[in-house]
């Protein structure tokens, strides 16, 4: 296992391209292409004869592709802190991008030569899979060729963007001849001649100028504005990259009788080793979408939530409670994967239900859109599910703690190994925070008994938290002693759900957080306490660690530490616009074959989402002097009802609407 993943580039930042249905993948350090993806994760669905294994896994169809002129020594950055990707060199310019406004996986690449002739001599492509068969179809007037492959369920279809030359096609000379195509995956059973209609009817005549121009334009009108507090020019450029990185992680596809993982959010873009939708990462990703007012892709993520399905596959480890939240992760076709843990057994992260409940409530109090409750999902409404599938599961699993109650042993938000499973401080924190967002739900939907017993409920689960995790007045990560958890990284982020707010215990964990300190100059998790180097957890608990960094800059500032807070912020943002303002899992503290490179180099999965974009967002949406990330940072003006679209936003129509819903759709209802 350590072999296999030692041969990954932990260290390599490349730009990634994505549209919500797929990604392309530019390596940063030679402007060539080196994934084209078919479907916005790495896993497409379970794989029935290998219980525990990965999955089957994405089509990527590209395994090296570049401009046939492009030469050595080429750059490669974003546009405008877009998904628009340049890459430039002596020879020419080129430009990768995968569009929003095209509702599949589509690639658009384009190169401008010193000369006409010298950009049509096209592009060179070595492909994942050998070519099984070649054909071409003709749409309106345009040729199109159609591979399909060894090995893989999908077709490609390579469509010429400019009149170029007329070529013979080679195995390596398939793109020769146009400077600009776009390459489109045709689904099994799938029409070419659809998906070239499609098309055709998104570039509406446009030349390919024209086309990145419109591109980058429709981002700008789907941004929302950057805080009046984030005035620095780095800050600024990282929160506009990090919005974009948020949507090109969520899956815009189409529900099917066959698939159901419409608005779930991957854990880190691809290449990174985390290139699946995780519970706890997407809850922090809609939480930074719910908090700056992209209100349309933060109804989506909670939608997916209660659409995912199958569901409740681990009920005997949940005291055989049914429920509809994964207790780790999902395939991309909205199953539950019930394992991680590189150990080839399963997890059960019982705090990912209360961190949904958490954020369906932030929601609902930002949005006023009462109507997310009553809309339908897989198990009933989303309020029925959440009730039934979420708060009754979780009642379910706790367990008297002296005079309270807390969450039973999981493997909580650093996912241990099954076998070394804890009472965590955050699996019962998640709970209260869940819990206390559901009651009041409850209470607006006038749900006479839940009103009536979750008060009770969380007053033992507060007593419980404050004599298992709290007795003295320090903090504590797990009930269970031990070295490891003592000071905990995760007790940060309970800190910045409001949990706890009592100044000392606060402070005390601020004091004993430089035990956590590495060389690097920021923080690691917790204390390892592995002894073989063997094990992958013994090199990843010792790198620093950002999502822990950024928690420990909002809790500075809820102790009035603004420039110790302010610090910890700049050295992230720093280290970002150095990396295409990218925000990575860890930086090295310990070089080692899994993370090699320099001590503060960023490695593990690059980018990350909701603990990297989704949690620098959180913190620069907190102005200087703010209490924490728990409260309001951002003021909205008050929602309106969207009677068309049931909908509710700063808008009439959310700008990002139209992003979810298919063009056909659009225009049958004149939308």
């Amino acid at each position: 296992m350590l072999g296999a993943l030692a041969s990954r580039s932990w260290c390599a930042v490349p730009l990634v391209s994505g549209n919500g249905f797929g990604f392309s993948v530019v390596s940063d350090a030679t402007g060539h292409l080196t994934r084209f993806y078919v479907h916005p994760y790495a896993f497409v669905r379970p794989d029935r004869t290998r219980p525990l294994a990965e999955g089957i896994a994405t089509t990527n169809f590209i395994a090296d592709l570049a401009p046939s002129s492009l030469g050595a020594g080429a750059s490669v950055r974003y546009i405008d802190q877009s998904q628009v990707i340049r890459v430039s060199s002596q020879y020419g310019t080129g430009t990768v991008f995968m569009p929003f406004g095209l509702l599949h996986p589509a690639l658009i690449i384009d190169w401008q030569g010193p000369s006409a002739a010298a950009a049509t001599v096209g592009w060179t492509v070595r492909w994942t899979h050998p070519v099984a068969s070649r054909s071409a179809v003709t749409v309106s007037g345009v040729r199109v060729r159609v591979l399909r492959f060894h090995g893989t369920p999908e077709a490609l279809c390579l469509i010429p963007l400019d009149p170029g030359q007329s070529n013979d096609s080679g195995d390596d000379a398939e793109l020769r001849g146009h400077a600009a195509w776009a390459l489109m995956a045709v689904e099994p059973g799938g029409s070419a001649a659809s998906l070239v209609r499609s098309l055709l009817h998104w570039r509406a005549g446009h030349s390919v100028p024209e086309l990145i121009q419109r591109e980058l334009s429709d981002i700008e009108r789907w941004r929302v504005p950057t805080p009046a507090s984030v005035t620095d020019r780095v800050a600024r450029e990282v929160w506009r990259q990090s919005e974009i990185v948020l949507r090109m992680a969520q899956s815009r596809e189409p529900n099917t009788a066959q698939r159901h993982g419409h608005g779930l959010i991957v854990a880190s873009l691809p290449d990174g080793l985390w290139f699946t939708p995780w519970v706890r990462d997407m809850a922090y990703a809609a939480l930074a979408l719910i908090r700056m007012g992209h209100l349309g892709e933060a109804r989506a993520a909670l939608t997916a939530y209660f659409n995912a399905r199958p569901t409740g596959v681990m009920r005997r480890e949940t005291a055989g409670a049914d429920y509809q939240i994964s207790v780790v992760r999902y395939f991309g076709d909205g199953a539950e994967e019930p394992f991680f843990t590189m150990e080839g057994s399963t997890n059960v992260e019982l705090d990912n239900w209360g961190l949904v409940l958490w954020v369906l409530a932030e929601y609902l109090e930002r949005s006023a859109d009462e109507s997310l409750l009553s809309t339908r999902t897989f198990r009933g409404t989303v309020y029925e599910s959440a009730r039934d599938f979420i708060v009754r599961p979780l009642l379910a699993n706790l367990e008297p703690y002296q005079q309270g109650l807390i969450v039973r042993a999981d493997t909580s938000i650093w996912e241990e190994r099954e076998r070394d499973r804890k009472h965590f401080a955050y699996t019962t924190a998640a709970a209260i925070a869940g819990l206390g967002g559901f009651a009041r739900i409850a209470e607006r939907q006038h749900d006479a008994p839940q009103e009536a017993a979750l008060p009770s409920t969380l007053e033992r689960l507060r007593a419980g938290f404050a004599s298992a995790f709290a007795s003295g007045g320090r903090l504590r990560g797990t009930l269970e002693p031990g070295i490891k958890n003592e000071i905990d990284g995760a007790l940060l982020a309970i800190i910045e759900m409001g949990v706890v707010d009592d100044p000392k215990s606060i402070a005390d964990v601020v004091e004993r957080m430089p035990q956590l300190k590495v060389a690097s100059g920021g923080y690691r998790r917790v204390r390892s306490v592995l002894t073989d180097p063997a094990v992958f957890e013994y090199w990843y608990e010792r790198q620093e660690f950002v999502f822990v960094d950024l928690s420990l800059s909002g809790v500075l500032r809820r102790l009035g530490r603004q420039t110790e807070a302010a610090a910890l912020l700049q050295r992230v943002l720093t280290d970002a616009s150095a990396h295409d303002d990218l925000i990575p899992e860890m930086y090295v503290s310990e070089p080692c074959p899994l993370f090699p490179g320099k001590v503060g180099d960023p490695t593990g999965a690059m980018p990350m989402v909701g603990y990297g974009a989704g949690a620098v967002i959180l913190e620069l949406l907190a102005p200087p002097g703010a209490p924490g990330t728990r409260r309001t940072m951002l003021r909205l003006a008050p929602a309106r009802a969207c009677p068309r679209c049931n909908v509710h936003s700063r808008l009439t129509r959310p700008p990002s609407l139209s992003r979810w819903i298919p063009f056909q759709i659009l225009e049958r209802e004149g939308i």
